[in-house]
């Protein structure tokens, strides 16, 4: 078995070398950024959506699965304050995939591409002998020079999460609950309570409060919640080399109940936005209708932390997802 992914990719960075002089931000980030011609710079991303790791079909309705892979996207290029442009698509299917579940893949991939004004512009198709796979890359623009990185956090910097955290989490775990119960397939009317109530299946790219962020120098450092707050921003404060304490009592959680907090601080696949601002920034409460909460803030001292109610530290490790790690 490999490493565990985030030192795997931390190997190859190293084994990559230094970008060249197109490249201003390669491994390390949400997106590579390129330079551009004009007055803006290229931002390029790419995710894997695996059928079994990614999402079971028995659980997600293809639709969503669509949806999702080109949201995971998206999400990251909000989180470097640009705009997307084009999308790329290579699919991997076994041979006895249901047409009419690429269909509705497509319908959900397309319908949001057509929200957010992007262009599938190409791809790939092939056979598989495993699972379904999706390999969506997605290029977008950010004005020369102001992409927001996960490098540029500060101490004294106010850290701020967007929307509700948890969702996701909170849903996988009822699936999971009633997968125990009821076996290894769920009743329809399950199925459709799960579609109908759950927001996580269809998570809300934050590509307007992104842009928002970067046009008004707010963010001093951001990226999207896809493997959970303590391991997202883990890479803020590795990548700014700086440290965190949260206030736990601050996190805006999305469910209720005993686990709602660890939900909120390792679940991952929220698609929320995590950046950081300066303590004389004067950030709203909410941005184009999105919740806007300040949760802690950047310290000198490297490391991540909790502060109790007594004021004292418990210390915050990543246990967000992580592909070959001890996961959930």
């Amino acid at each position: 078995m490999p490493i565990a992914e985030l030192r795997l990719i931390e190997r190859i960075r190293r084994r990559a070398g230094s970008a060249n002089r197109l490249v201003r931000t390669g491994i390390g980030d949400d997106c590579a950024v390129l330079r551009g011609s004009g007055a803006k710079d290229w931002l390029v991303t790419t995710d894997l959506t695996v059928e079994g790791v990614h999402f079971r079909r028995e659980w997600h309705p293809a639709r969503a699965v669509g949806h999702r892979c080109l949201a995971r996207g998206l999400s990251d290029i909000a989180a470097m304050g640009g705009e997307a442009e084009a999308a790329f698509l290579s699919l991997t299917l076994p041979r006895p995939t249901p047409q009419q579940w690429v269909d509705e893949f497509m319908e959900g991939y397309l319908a949001l591409a057509r929200r957010f004004g992007v262009t599938l512009a190409g791809g790939d198709i092939a056979e598989s002998k495993a699972g379904i796979g999706a390999d969506t890359m997605v290029v977008g623009t950010v004005p020369r020079g102001r992409a927001i990185l996960r490098s540029g956090a500060k101490p004294g910097d106010q850290i701020y999460v967007s929307g509700r955290l948890g969702a996701a989490a909170a849903a996988l775990a009822e699936l999971r609950a009633e997968k125990r119960a009821k076996g290894t397939r769920f009743p329809h009317k399950q199925n459709r309570l799960v579609w109908g109530t759950q927001s996580c299946l269809l998570p809300e790219p934050r590509l307007s409060l992104g842009r928002w962020l970067g046009e008004r120098h707010f963010a001093s450092s951001m990226i999207d919640l896809s493997d959970g707050l303590s391991t997202d921003l883990a890479h803020i404060c590795d990548e700014s080399k700086v440290g965190a304490v949260i206030h736990p009592e601050k996190i805006p959680l999305a469910s209720r109940g005993t686990k709602a907090l660890q939900f909120a601080l390792h679940g991952g696949e929220d698609y929320e936005l995590l950046f950081t601002a300066s303590s004389k920034a004067k950030v709203p409460p909410a941005i184009g209708g999105v919740q806007i909460t300040r949760i802690g803030e950047m310290v000198r001292d490297r490391g991540m932390w909790l502060l109790r109610q007594d004021g004292t530290r418990q210390a915050l490790r990543a246990r967000g997802w992580q592909h070959f790690g001890r996961n959930r």
